[in-house]
């Protein structure tokens, strides 16, 4: 009873220097549980800012994705020029060198892509768009459909005439989904397109309609063929018919072939700025780009767009080669959403298929939240040096003013350790006040910070508040013995234990 009116006197005898504790105390509580939280939070926060800048795992058929790999092309995603698309080693419409000038050989099934939607991690993927990446002509005048000749020099002959009429030649064409609804076999419905996958693009129009005749054409391309939303463009392309078996770029008995020129004609319903090689692209429904190319439930590509766990050794060390991992590591592996450990589960519901990460993207993604994580805790730790500097020098301002109160102690019989142990009884109730504010303010101010950074709330865990009530303990309680052995000269085993 002596003890806690000695600890409740204390108070109202140094209320302005006790409450400079308690502000210091509650200050430092607040920027630890704000930066703490965010932290343990950024994680996700960041995956879901990044992924709105494209997709982060690519699809593709396998001997597509093994010549990538053999020639280094890359695996960027999202631009229509930079795909594999084009016709015949010609340049692109803005008259700029095609790096890879020739349209798809290899191909998957459209009507295969929504089994993405069916792996462990089906949640966690937000969006995907499968894509038939060609090239055609645009703006042609003159009859479309039709014979362009014979294989041979008068086949080629014919359809470069027939190009020389056209605006535009070589135009990248990007047949793929805008917001197709899909209905999954487990009774559930999800919306999958383009319209959540290029979020950062300027349109000037709306998205075509799936499963029409209507197109969205890039910023440059429109310029180039003098049409605004609301117009139409024809679009035609050569393609390789067999003699004998009239198979799509095949040949018959005979081994003869001939060319033919389809023809599409597609209503602009909206014009686009990307700020990238995509203002020279039109972007079409799958199904006019399949009739326009010949190539039915055909698509090249898979744009998919995942919520993922940045990588670490673990992933790395899967991404190279996932039978070298343990059992353990296996499991652990699979049942974390890691890029890789999400692609190889699309490939194995797509056979024939490759899935990669976006390696720019992933890179990002860890970079920037290892960093972004290290600025945080960083300041988390000035603020408890902070503090402890500011409760070391308000403890010893308070034994100075308390000299003659100690003096009295001691001469009715109080030891050096029971005086220095109500003075930390005092300093402790105080900070532990100070604490519990910080932690509601701290709480208040990481959700201010996801609203205002992220666009949503932080996720407040139980373990961020026992982190920093621990290191506050541990902070307080060094700063005030070496106060007290600094004003009284005792060791602190002696502070603890009296003499």
């Amino acid at each position: 009873m002596f003890f806690l009116k000695m600890i409740s006197r204390s108070f109202s005898r140094q209320f302005k220097r006790r409450l400079l504790i308690a502000v210091t105390v509650c200050l430092s509580a607040t920027v630890s549980v704000a930066m703490l939280g965010v932290v343990f939070d950024v994680g996700d926060k960041l995956n879901a800012e990044l992924s709105t800048y494209g997709s982060n795992i690519v699809v593709q058929p396998k001997s597509d994705a093994v010549v990538s790999d053999l020639y280094n092309t890359g695996d960027s995603a999202g631009s229509a020029s930079g795909s594999s698309s084009g016709s015949d080693g010609g340049s692109t419409s803005d008259g700029s060198a095609a790096a890879d000038s020739a349209d798809p050989t290899a191909f998957l099934k459209e009507s295969d892509a929504q089994k993405i939607k069916t792996i462990f991690w089906a949640f966690n993927i937000t969006n995907f768009a499968p894509e038939l990446n060609i090239h055609a002509d645009a703006g042609c005048v003159g009859s479309g459909a039709g014979s362009a000749g014979s294989a041979g020099t008068a086949g080629a002959s014919g359809a470069a005439a027939f190009a020389a009429k056209c605006k535009a030649t070589n135009v990248p064409i990007v047949g793929t989904w805008f917001a197709k609804t899909l209905h999954m076999d487990s009774g559930e419905s999800t919306v999958a397109g383009m319209n959540g996958m290029r979020s950062w693009w300027k349109i000037n129009g709306t998205w075509p309609k799936d499963d029409s005749e209507q197109a969205m054409v890039g910023s440059a391309l429109a310029a180039k063929l003098g049409v605004n939303v609301g117009d139409s463009v024809t679009l035609d392309k050569t393609i390789a018919v067999g003699a004998d078996d009239n198979t799509n770029g095949g040949t018959g008995k005979t081994g003869k072939s001939s060319t033919e020129r389809n023809r599409v004609k597609v209503k602009i319903v909206g014009i686009f700025d990307s700020g990238d090689s995509d203002n020279s692209a039109i972007y079409m429904p799958s199904i006019a780009a399949q009739t326009l190319a010949n190539l039915p439930n055909s698509i090249d590509k898979i744009e998919v767009k995942a919520l993922t766990t940045p990588d670490n050794d673990l992933a790395r060390k899967a991404s190279k080669n996932p039978n070298a991992l343990t059992q353990d590591e296996w499991e652990t592996w699979y049942c974390t959403a890691y890029p890789s450990s999400i692609a190889y589960q699309i490939e194995e519901v797509l056979p024939g298929a490759v899935a990669k990460q976006v390696r720019q993207v992933a890179a990002l993604q860890g970079d920037v939240l290892n960093k972004t994580q290290a600025v945080m805790v960083l300041m988390t730790v000035l603020s408890l040096v902070a503090a402890a500097i500011a409760v070391a020098n308000l403890m010893a301002a308070s034994i100075g003013e308390r000299g003659s109160e100690l003096a009295l102690l001691k001469a009715i019989g109080a030891t050096d350790g029971a005086v220095s142990r109500l003075m930390l009884a005092e300093t402790a109730v105080i900070s532990l006040v100070g604490a519990i504010a910080g932690a509601l303010l701290g709480s208040g101010v990481a959700q201010i910070v996801g609203h205002v950074v992220f666009g949503s709330g932080i996720t407040m865990r139980p373990m961020v508040f026992v982190l920093v009530f621990v290191l506050l303990a541990v902070t307080v309680l060094v700063a005030s013995l070496s106060s007290i052995r600094a004003i009284l000269g005792l060791r602190p085993a002696e502070v603890l234990h009296g003499r």
